[in-house]
């Protein structure tokens, strides 16, 4: 037994097999006659399976890389694990390529052998010290402060000072489609292609539209904004077996156009959240994009080719907290409240558009957006453009109240 999975091992101790709790497996490894590893299968969340081959691949920025195929179509690579003795956590090429969950997946198996290997603290080698990838990394790790206080942990990793203790997690395919991820607790659970995840993550606040609470000894999932449930999709034991998974339906009311204010500052908190040379390409694929109130089923906002569409249950829970509202103040941060988790509900989506973009220009434009840097006065003009979005976003909403 390791981290709550069912774990099969070879003569020499090493696992070859993991299984869930309902038997069916979640990983496979071969080893080679040399103690190397030869091949690694990985399920991901929608019971698909990945292959791990190691050393099948070169990237000029840090040599022998390991493949991520699905089937036999290669995906991505990262810079070659050495998988009989975990010594670092790899950088990986390109991580847009790979379907959802795919990355956690990977960094499971880093942590698990590491674990199994009892090596560690591991410190990240490679460039693109990522918000997303910190985050990945609290899913099968545990940042080491090496016995001091570290206020900000996101910063200090991305300046390469945080080191990690491997803490692999268990994953269980439930009988009804969902994915539960355990360690110690219910972290995570994988539904319809939705993520829930619970908020805090070793005193790490994580934001997430879908997130996991615990409620009289179950946990519930459910789409959450503005401090509280806008509406519950699953309901789960204390110990990850799945209760009840309730389909969300979209509600009846039409769409109708988000004024123009509201979308400028809500791409303004994108861009000022982003790195600075996407900021050009983000506000190009937004120019291109027509926002829009939508009857969404199950999310607080969603990309559909030319639409940016945001949840008219937001509006709605925002309209229903104005109207309790006792000060002007409370109703001012509950617009910025409303405003923010709707930029972050769009935000992934719109930087993987920004991302393609400026990978698909000429190499003059991408080296200027690599050199960008952020212009005095882009701060104050973004939060004028955000101040605004936010007195037209209340004016809506209370509009929606009466």
């Amino acid at each position: 037994m390791s981290g709550g999975s069912r774990v099969e091992r070879d003569a020499h101790g090493r696992r070859t097999v993991e299984r869930d709790r309902y038997g069916a497996q979640a990983a496979a490894l071969t080893w080679a006659r040399d103690g190397r590893l030869a091949d690694a299968t990985l399920r991901i969340p929608d019971g698909s399976w990945l292959r791990v081959a190691p050393r099948a691949g070169h990237d000029p920025r840090w040599g022998a890389s390991d493949v991520v195929c699905r089937g036999d179509v290669a995906l991505t690579h990262f810079a070659a694990v050495e998988w009989a003795a975990v010594d670092a956590i790899p950088p990986l090429a390109e991580p847009a390529r790979l379907p959802p969950g795919s990355g956690t997946a990977i960094l499971n198996l880093v942590a698990a052998l590491a674990d199994d290997q009892r090596r560690g603290p591991l410190a990240y080698r490679g460039p693109y010290p990522t918000e997303q990838l910190f985050l990945a990394l609290l899913e099968s790790f545990r940042w080491a402060d090496a016995g001091e206080a570290v206020e900000d942990p996101l910063a200090r990793f991305m300046a390469g000072g945080l080191t990690w203790v491997p803490a692999p997690h268990a994953r269980d395919w439930a009988p009804l489609g969902v994915c539960v991820q355990s360690r110690g607790r219910v972290e995570k659970a994988v539904w319809r292609g939705r993520s829930y995840c619970r908020p805090d993550w070793q005193g790490v606040e994580r934001r997430a539209p879908h997130r996991l609470r615990d409620d009289g000894g179950r946990v519930v999932g459910s789409l959450w904004a503005l401090d509280g449930a806008l509406e519950d999709h699953l309901v789960l034991a204390a110990d990850g077996a799945v209760l009840e998974a309730r389909a969300p339906a979209p509600p009846d009311d039409p769409a109708r156009p988000l004024a123009p204010a509201t979308a400028a500052g809500l791409v303004a908190i994108v861009v000022a959240a982003s790195a600075a040379p996407l900021g050009a390409a983000l506000r190009a694929e937004a120019g291109d994009l027509a926002f829009e109130w939508a009857p969404l089923a199950g999310d607080l906002a969603a990309l559909d080719g030319a639409r940016a569409r945001l949840s008219l249950r937001l509006l709605r829970a925002l309209a229903a907290r104005l109207t309790a509202a006792e000060s002007r103040v409370e109703r001012v941060r509950l617009g910025f409240a409303a405003l923010a988790e709707a930029a972050h509900a769009l935000a992934d989506g719109l930087r993987a558009r920004a991302q393609a973009r400026l990978a698909a220009a000429a190499p003059a434009a991408q080296a200027e957006a690599l050199a960008a840097e952020r212009r005095v006065g882009d701060a104050a003009a973004a939060a004028r453009e955000i101040g605004v979005a936010v007195e037209t976003l209340l004016e809506d909403a209370a509009q929606l109240s009466q």
